[in-house]
């Protein structure tokens, strides 16, 4: 549970993690400009294998690592060429960041910084056992990597908080949680099936995973639609999605989730570049719509809800990433700043 001060606050605007090019300084510069209330670190993954990212949580499990096979990644036996990858990218791009944070005037003042990686359950989904089955398919080794990952991920909040003098939240990213609950993952073969974990379980995993932090959690899912109802049951201090795959059948999980004390991080600036003009107006109408439809005071945008793009940008070009921060950003201030002077015609 987490033991900081800091909480995913509302009325600001972070990224999702994931982010074009392979230059981790440059990349570091623009997200500590771009987002200033909570940077965070980014995702390189057009740098190959082991900074994607299920490569990268190679680089964060305790006595686990990975190996790559022609569909992606599975678990083995001994530190291999993927797993000191990994280690080496994740340690340039702490070094990256590191510096950046200096350069802003950051470093000791406790400022908030978030970090990402891969959940228990899509950790589970994506990456393989030796034999070629997913490790989802054995419940002592998803036990097992969901344990490795909870030890992982304290011990690199703590040398993160420590490195830049930061206040840490960290995000576990499950965008195959759908899949995994419904059923729908393909097995080895035709003649292999995956079947869909029961919610106890799953939410049991990634609890587990949860309770080990000593910081603030915010569960994100890129999920079409994502599984809202096990979300807001879990331990997770946020929930973030795109809000755009939210529907009308989704609506009461939302206000579920509000009610429950879970703030939201609204995925709101699409990571396609749009075929019409926009402004920041445009993503913060559906934000505004969704609380005034729950039935919440527009405060709540200022209190309790943060913005970001749908998803992360790595496959979008450099130019329309830094625009989508700028407009996440915009969409932020005005949820902050007016929430209740908000009118769209």
């Amino acid at each position: 549970m987490a033991t900081e001060p800091v909480r995913l606050r509302g009325g600001i605007a972070t990224g999702v993690g994931s982010w074009p090019g392979t230059d981790p300084r440059e990349a570091a510069a623009t997200i500590v400009g771009e987002l200033g209330e909570l940077p965070h670190l980014v995702e390189l993954p057009a740098r190959g294998a082991g900074a994607d990212l299920i490569g990268r949580v190679s680089a964060l499990l305790v006595d686990l690592r990975f190996d790559t096979t022609p569909r992606g990644y599975r678990l083995a036996p001994r530190p291999g060429a993927v797993s000191r990858r990994a280690h080496d990218l994740l340690r340039t791009d702490l070094d990256a960041l590191e510096e950046a944070w200096e350069n802003a005037g950051l470093s000791g003042r406790g400022h908030p910084v978030k970090v990402q990686a891969a959940g228990p359950l899509t950790l589970a989904a994506q990456v393989e056992l030796p034999g070629g089955h997913r490790v989802l398919t054995d419940s002592g080794a998803v036990r097992d990597l969901a344990e490795s990952l909870a030890e992982g991920l304290a011990q690199h909040v703590a040398e993160v908080r420590k490195r830049l003098g930061a206040q840490v939240v960290l995000q576990l990213d499950e965008p195959s949680l759908s899949a995994v609950l419904d059923g729908s993952l393909r097995g080895a073969s035709v003649l292999n099936t995956v079947r869909a974990l029961p919610e106890p379980e799953a939410l049991a995993l990634l609890d587990t995973v949860i309770a080990a932090q000593s910081a603030p959690v915010l569960v994100h899912s890129c999920a079409e639609p994502p599984a809202l109802g096990l979300l807001r049951r879990s331990a997770a201090d946020a929930l973030g999605f795109d809000l755009a795959t939210i529907g009308t059948e989704q609506l009461d999980e939302v206000g579920e989730a509000l009610e429950a004390g879970k703030q939201l991080m609204l995925g709101v600036v699409p990571t396609g570049v749009p075929a019409t003009e926009v402004t920041w107006r445009t993503f913060a109408e559906p934000g505004v719509r969704l609380i005034d439809r729950l039935g919440f005071g527009r405060r709540t945008l200022a209190q309790r809800v943060a913005v970001g793009p749908a998803c992360g940008l790595a496959g979008v070009p450099l130019e329309w990433s830094r625009r989508a921060l700028r407009l996440a950003t915009d969409v932020a201030r005005a949820y902050a700043e007016e929430p209740e002077e908000l009118s769209f015609s």
